[in-house]
């Protein structure tokens, strides 16, 4: 049995296949990063869920793209994990960039390759390898246009009365905005980047408001003069986008793009289904 899993910071997807490529099952754990669960927290998440804790002995190749997996450290740390939980597995441990190159684009093209989601993150895909110019410090430095960050925003614009009557009114009925609440889930909570991207359905739902619509052109802005324009050849390749902020802003990425002499490729909710067909061709 092979494992396909592709994990943010709020979920992890997961395939299982049998050897010839035929669907066993699918799941859903919460998030597997490495930058905000530690072991412990990790091995509870595995075990929450029947299918995979019953199965972990089937399993013999465990292929994991994780977010907060980029350095070496990390990896050590998750590929531990798997091989402590998964005893006869072969275990690979790549960072959820890869899921999103190799979804977005099986045949292997080169292409610059960016997450949209819970976090953010901007690559260029040679065709085999990926290359960062800037690593990312995660979400309380980094994370721009990003689900947590666009929350962030939201919660600034209220508190700092920014926000038009009207939109505060609506956003105060949909969430609880007790400072409280919100300090709480900031600071004693697991995952709060998490926490602060779950205000982005408020963004998404409100993006034809002008208000709103200046918080998303900005922020896509940013992540093209930060992330994207980095690489010398940005405007001579397709920029592909996995997450859900890219795939329910698809058109606001397409105009921004455009704007900037950058070519939109795919956009993708998730990376996970393409993972099924970039490994029955790889």
């Amino acid at each position: 049995m092979k494992l396909l899993v592709d994990s943010g910071a709020t979920k992890a997807d997961w395939i299982a296949l049998d050897d010839n490529g035929n669907r066993l099952f699918t799941t859903q754990t919460l998030g597997l990063s490495p930058e905000v669960i530690g072991k412990e927290e990790a091995i509870q998440r595995l075990e929450a869920r029947f299918d995979i804790s019953n199965n972990r002995k089937d399993v013999t190749h465990l292929y994991f793209y994780g977010a907060g997996c980029g350095t070496d450290r990390m990896k050590k740390f998750m590929t531990e994990i798997f091989v402590e939980f998964f005893p006869n597995a072969e275990v690979s441990v790549q960072e959820d960039t890869y899921a999103a190159a190799y979804a977005t684009n099986p045949s292997k093209e080169k292409s610059i390759v960016c997450i949209l989601g819970t976090g953010s993150n901007c690559s260029y895909f040679d065709g085999e390898v990926l290359h960062q110019k800037v690593q990312s410090l995660g979400y309380i430095a980094m994370d721009d246009c990003s689900g947590n960050r666009f929350g962030r925003d939201l919660i600034r614009a209220y508190y700092f009365n920014k926000m038009p009557e009207n939109l505060a009114k609506l956003f105060a009925s949909e969430y609880n905005l007790d400072p409280d609440v919100i300090k709480h889930n900031l600071y004693k909570e697991p995952n709060p980047n998490a926490y602060l991207a779950t205000f982005a359905k408020f963004l998404i739902q409100h993006k034809d408001d002008s208000f709103i619509k200046g918080i998303i052109f900005e922020a896509m802005q940013t992540f093209v003069d930060c992330y994207i324009t980095q690489y010398d050849n940005a405007h001579e390749v397709p920029v592909h986008f996995v997450g859900s902020i890219a795939f329910y802003l698809k058109t606001e990425l397409g105009e921004v793009l455009s704007k900037n002499g950058l070519k939109l490729g795919n956009v993708l909710r998730r990376p996970i289904d393409g993972l099924i067909e970039f490994h029955k061709l790889n």
